[in-house]
Parts: C-alpha cells; sequence; structure tokens
C-alpha cells in the first residue's frame, strides 16, 4: 500500500456525493418526463435543465477546490476526470429532454422507458458509491453493476435502432428519435466512464 499525506479536508467526499444526490434527482425527472403527456414537457424541461446547472456548480466548486488544494486525496487528474465524467451524465440527460422538448413528438418509442430504467439503477448505484470515496471499500459491486447495465443499455439501444428502421416511420420522424435514443445511449456510456474512474482510483490507491 502506497504510504500517502492524507487531507483531512472531507469537501472533495463532500461535493462528489452532492454531484451523484443530483444525477439521481435528475434521472428522476428523466423518468417523469418519458412518460409524462406532452403538455407537461416544457415543465419537466425547465426542472432537468435547473438540475444540470446544479451539476455545472458542482463542478465548478470540484474545480475550484483543486485549484486551492495543496494535498488532495487521490491523484488531481482522477479528481478532474471523475468530475468532468459525473457532469457529462446530466448533459447527455439534459440534452435528450431538450431535443424532445424542441421537436415534441407524439409518443417516444416504448423502448425508450427502457433505456431510462437503466440510467436511473446506474444513477442508484452511483449516489450511493459517491460517499464511499472517503474510504475507497465496498466499491467493486459498483463499477461491476454499472458495466453490466450498460451493456444492457447498449442491447436496448440496438432494439431501438431496429424499430426506427423498420421502413414504418417518415425519415424526419427517424432523425429525430435517433437523436433523442443516442443521448441517451451516451448517458449510460457517461455512466460507465464514471465507474471507469472510480476503479482506477481504487486500483491505485490499493
Amino acid at each position: 500500500m502506497r504510504l500517502r499525506l492524507k487531507p483531512r479536508d472531507t469537501k472533495f467526499f463532500d461535493l462528489f456525493s452532492d454531484a451523484g444526490a443530483n444525477i439521481l434527482a435528475a434521472t428522476g425527472v428523466l423518468c417523469e418526463f418519458v412518460t409524462a403527456p406532452t403538455d407537461h414537457r416544457d415543465e419537466l424541461a425547465r426542472r432537468m435543465h435547473e438540475a444540470e446547472h446544479a451539476g455545472d456548480d458542482t463542478t465548478h466548486a470540484i474545480m475550484e477546490q483543486l485549484d486551492r488544494s495543496f494535498v488532495t486525496p487521490f491523484d488531481r487528474e482522477d479528481i478532474y476526470r471523475l468530475a468532468v465524467r459525473l457532469d457529462d451524465v446530466i448533459d447527455y440527460m439534459d440534452a435528450a429532454v431538450d431535443l424532445t422538448a424542441l421537436y415534441n413528438p407524439e409518443a417516444l418509442p416504448d423502448n425508450i422507458r427502457l433505456q431510462v430504467d437503466v440510467l436511473e439503477r446506474c444513477a442508484k448505484l452511483t449516489a450511493d458509491a459517491m460517499p464511499r470515496l472517503a474510504t475507497l471499500r465496498n466499491l467493486r459491486d459498483f463499477w461491476v453493476q454499472v458495466n453490466e447495465l450498460e451493456n444492457e443499455a447498449d442491447q436496448i439501444y440496438r432494439r431501438l435502432l431496429q424499430f426506427l428502421f423498420d421502413g414504418s416511420h417518415d425519415p424526419l420522424t427517424v432523425m429525430k428519435l435517433k437523436e433523442i435514443v443516442d443521448q441517451l445511449e451516451s448517458a449510460a456510456d457517461a455512466f460507465e466512464h464514471v465507474a471507469d474512474v472510480v476503479h482506477s482510483i481504487a486500483v491505485k490507491e490499493s
């Protein structure tokens, strides 16, 4: 085990915990959004934008703390990478919501709900894992389960593409819906990237 000077300040851990909690809250809005009537979409999109702005604020706070800290709990590069990856998750979800609000399709494909269900499970795992960065204990299940869920998301995404390109939809509708499902697929990938960074930190610090 490497011997390193550990800071007493818990600010980084608090901020990462805040980021995880905000992602979970944003995913809850996303779950509401994909099942909501079209006339409720604008209000839910506003709530998602607020969560995205809150995520940006937390990311900026992490970066400012990084600039001020002489000693960090783990490698500065890993703190930066984790902050950016967490921010990516909400950015992709916000983009999916924004595109849906702009294009305003009458209905979304049923499998989009399955995509969002996977994202919600990833969000719960992430929110639970962030406070454990303080000890780096009991984190293996986090990255293993998130990687498994990302594989599930890939399968759902492929089924969505099959549905969109089965010849029963006009090309403009296909283009719009594919942009939305692509953003949700990117959100699943972003959760996996968060898990990969946590795995890397745990390996380095073991």
